[in-house]
C-alpha cells in the first residue's frame, strides 16, 4: 500500500514530545488517549490548522510543515476534509449550501464547475449518506446524526485524500453516532483514509487500529483489521480490554 500520511518527530512546546507515526492510503486510525494527553493538538498539527514547534508531516510528497499559511488552507481546502464535533455549520445557510461552500470556495480559483455541476455533486453525495430531502432545512431542523451526516457530505465535496475526524461523535446519541460511524467506515472501505480523535472505544472499534497517546507520547497501539459490523461487540471488547491495560 502507499503511504499517504508522515508524521516524524513532532513537537508541541510543552504538549507534544517527539509523536511519530504513518498512515497507508485507505487505512483508518484512532487516536485515543485521557483528557489533556494531546489528541486534538496532534490532530491540528498533522493537518496544518496549527504550527508544531519542531519536526515534519508529509502528505505524499508534500511536506506541510514548510508551507506558509495560505499553502495550508489551500491544502486543507483541496485535500483534506474535516468533521468536527461542533459541526461548525453556518446558522445563515441552509443545509445544502453549507454542504457546498467548500466547493465554492475551491472553485472560485478555477472556475472549472458550474454551479448546477457542483449541487448535482453535493446532493449525490447528500444521497449516498442518507439526508437527501434536507437541503432546504436549516442546521436548526434536523437531527444532531443528520447534521453530522451534512457535515460529511461538506467533509467529501472536494474529493479529499485524507478526512481527520475530531471527536466525530462526541456529540450525538448512541443511535446516531452508530449511524455516523457506519458511515465513515463505508467511506473508509471505499478507499478514503481517516484520522480519527476520540474519546469512545466503540467509535475507535471501527478503526483499522489505535494509537494510545499520553503525555503527549504515543504509547502504545492496538491492530484490529478492517471493520465487520458481525465482529462488532468483539472488538469493542478488545478496545476495552486494551485501554484497561494502558491504564484508561
Amino acid at each position: 500500500m502507499e503511504k499517504l500520511l508522515s508524521v516524524e518527530n513532532l513537537w508541541k512546546e510543552g504538549i507534544l514530545n517527539r509523536v511519530s507515526f504513518a498512515m497507508e492510503q485507505g487505512e483508518m486510525t484512532a487516536v485515543m488517549g485521557p483528557s489533556g494527553s494531546g489528541k486534538s493538538t496532534l490532530l491540528y498539527n498533522v493537518s496544518g490548522m496549527d504550527q508544531p514547534s519542531g519536526g515534519k508531516v508529509w502528505l505524499k510528497n508534500t511536506e506541510i510543515t514548510e508551507l506558509s499559511e495560505d499553502e495550508k488552507a489551500n491544502i486543507r481546502l483541496r485535500r483534506m476534509g474535516f468533521v468536527f464535533q461542533q459541526m461548525n455549520m453556518m446558522t445563515n445557510l441552509n443545509i445544502l449550501d453549507n454542504i457546498l461552500l467548500p466547493a465554492v470556495q475551491a472553485n472560485k480559483r478555477t472556475g472549472k464547475k458550474t454551479k448546477e455541476e457542483l449541487t448535482l455533486k453535493a446532493k449525490g453525495l447528500m444521497g449516498r449518506l442518507s439526508v437527501s430531502g434536507l437541503e432546504e432545512r436549516r442546521i436548526t431542523q434536523v437531527s444532531g446524526g443528520q447534521l453530522q451526516r451534512a457535515c460529511i457530505c461538506r467533509s467529501l465535496i472536494n474529493d479529499p485524500e485524507i478526512l481527520f475526524a475530531d471527536e466525530p461523535t462526541g456529540a450525538l446519541n448512541k443511535s446516531a453516532s452508530s449511524e455516523v460511524m457506519g458511515e465513515l467506515a463505508g467511506l473508509n472501505r471505499e478507499g478514503m483514509t481517516i484520522l480519527m480523535v476520540t474519546h469512545d472505544s466503540r467509535a475507535a472499534s471501527y478503526c483499522d487500529r489505535v494509537l494510545y497517546l499520553l503525555d503527549g507520547k504515543i504509547c502504545g497501539e492496538l491492530a484490529l483489521g478492517k471493520f465487520a459490523r458481525k465482529d462488532g461487540k468483539e472488538r469493542e471488547e478488545k478496545v476495552n480490554r486494551w485501554l484497561m491495560e494502558m491504564g484508561w
